[in-house]
């Protein structure tokens, strides 16, 4: 269709969904490109780490409890941060600070590269995380503003952009496992760099600037805050693993990050412009998408870092077959554009539903079969378990940006995945601490690992019939 056909079909275009997404889908494209492929940088990185988990081991001599801090040291960074750069994005615009995101993010991946020793490569994990708490609610934004208010273009645009970062994600481990094998554990990282570099180029050259809140303002108190209450909670879980839960010092980091999350809660409320607006959750169906994005991420990211042990460990996998054993989580892809047109056709929550128990029942399978069947015998629940995730989290994305206001859309992506990426931590520290030991050992925590995550998905279909 050309301009001049759009302009003089006027509002006829408003009247026709198929056409105006026709119509509007070029323009959104590059814009739907480079906030998939920053968000790709961002998922390959929450993943790939988990692969390397025994090379680190052999190379900084570090115990399952230590290197558990890679892979959190990064999500906590991602979580603490999200809701500021969520805040930020809407004041000063999500393109700015999605090229910031990805300059740091460059920077932290050669520094990881580079580490000489297991403190130095936290440090850099932590910078890497703090550069993806400035990429993901951004992408995001970015979309919803390319896409203009109009709700089937932001469906398909979320759709791709969950696929892309899915079948990243999924595909970590395995790239990974070959990388690691032929070029040594540092190149997980300097594959980055190249990626960063044409995400860069495509945000200056295509990419709109969005709209802007003027009356967003930084929350300092709120962020330190925020930050000590999950480093304390996520601490505590990592070290019970190794001191047990009856630990003094670990009863009294959780009773601390307890106080410390009160004491967050309070201060929120007083302030004029806090990092986590209370009042989202008020709204009809908020608290409960974000309570399933938190639980959902929990049993899936715990597991990916249960797995990547177990095949290394208990069956005695190089990294590269362990990678490959988890090539079945790639399906992820097609469940992420699936689940736009189960949306479109059946609606968010029945969608959502869906998802989720085929995700319980791949976790549920998995669990029983683990310990003693055969790798093609764990095929059909590793599928499961990632076309569930794929139909699933685009769905509720789709969902909750559909309740803000565009202006609003930074802070609101930015509070669910402060939620998914808070449940990514805990999943690593709480569902990690179960695969340590002997090889028998690790292959029957990671049996219970599976089951206590089936448990987790039913509580949060549950969650999600309650909403309306």
């Amino acid at each position: 269709m050309t301009p001049v056909a759009g302009k003089r079909l006027g509002n006829d275009l408003l009247a026709d969904p198929p056409l105006i997404a026709a119509f509007t889908a070029p323009r959104i494209f590059p814009t739907v490109a480079a906030a998939s492929i920053g968000f790709s940088i961002v998922q390959l990185d929450v993943t790939v780490v988990n692969v390397a988990i025994p090379a680190l081991g052999h190379s900084f001599g570090s115990t399952v409890h230590g290197l558990q801090w890679v892979v959190d040291a990064y999500t906590l960074s991602f979580a603490s941060l999200l809701l500021s750069s969520g805040s930020l994005a809407d004041r000063l615009g999500s393109k700015r600070l999605f090229g910031y995101g990805l300059g740091l993010f460059l920077l932290a991946s050669l520094g990881c590269a580079l580490a000489p020793d297991l403190v130095t490569l936290i440090v850099a994990r932590v910078l890497q995380g703090a550069a993806a708490a400035l990429i993901l609610p951004t992408s995001l934004s970015l979309i919803t503003h390319a896409c203009a208010g109009h709700a089937a273009s932001r469906v398909k645009a979320v759709s791709w952009w969950s696929a892309t970062g899915g079948l990243i994600s999924a595909a970590g481990p395995t790239l990974g496992g070959l990388l690691i094998d032929h070029f040594g554990w540092r190149s997980i990282f300097l594959i980055n760099l190249p990626i960063c570099l044409l995400t860069l180029w495509l945000t200056y050259r295509f990419v709109r600037e969005s709209a802007r809140s003027a009356n967003r303002q930084f929350d300092p108190a709120g962020q330190l805050v925020a930050i000590l209450t999950l480093g304390v909670l996520t601490a505590s879980i990592i070290g019970s693993g190794a001191y047990g839960w009856r630990n003094p010092w670990i009863v009294s980091g959780l009773v601390l990050s307890a106080l410390l999350g009160t004491a967050f809660v309070a201060i929120e409320r007083r302030h004029a412009a806090p990092m986590l607006p209370l009042g989202f959750f008020r709204r009809p169906g908020f608290s409960g998408a974000v309570a399933v994005g938190a639980l959902s991420n929990l049993a899936f990211y715990g597991l990916i870092f249960s797995l990547s042990l177990y095949f290394q460990r208990s069956r005695g996998y190089s990294a590269t077959q362990a990678g490959m054993a988890l090539f079945p989580l790639t399906i992820i892809m097609l469940a992420n554009i699936a689940s736009a047109r189960l949306s479109v056709r059946f609606g968010f929550r029945n969608t959502i539903v869906t998802g989720l128990v085929a995700s319980a029942s791949g976790y549920l399978s998995l669990g029983l079969l683990l310990g003693q069947a055969s790798y093609i015998a764990l095929v059909p629940g590793l599928a499961l378990m990632a076309i569930g995730g794929g139909i699933a989290i685009p769905a509720l994305t789709a969902f909750l940006l559909g309740h803000v206001e565009a202006a609003q859309s930074g802070i609101a992506s930015a509070i669910l995945n402060t939620g998914r990426q808070v449940g990514a931590a805990i999943g690593v520290a709480l569902l990690g601490a179960l695969v340590s030991g002997n090889a028998q050992a690790i292959g029957d925590g990671a049996s219970q690992a599976f089951l206590w995550s089936s448990a987790l998905l039913v509580v949060c279909i549950l969650l999600t019939l309650r909403q309306k």
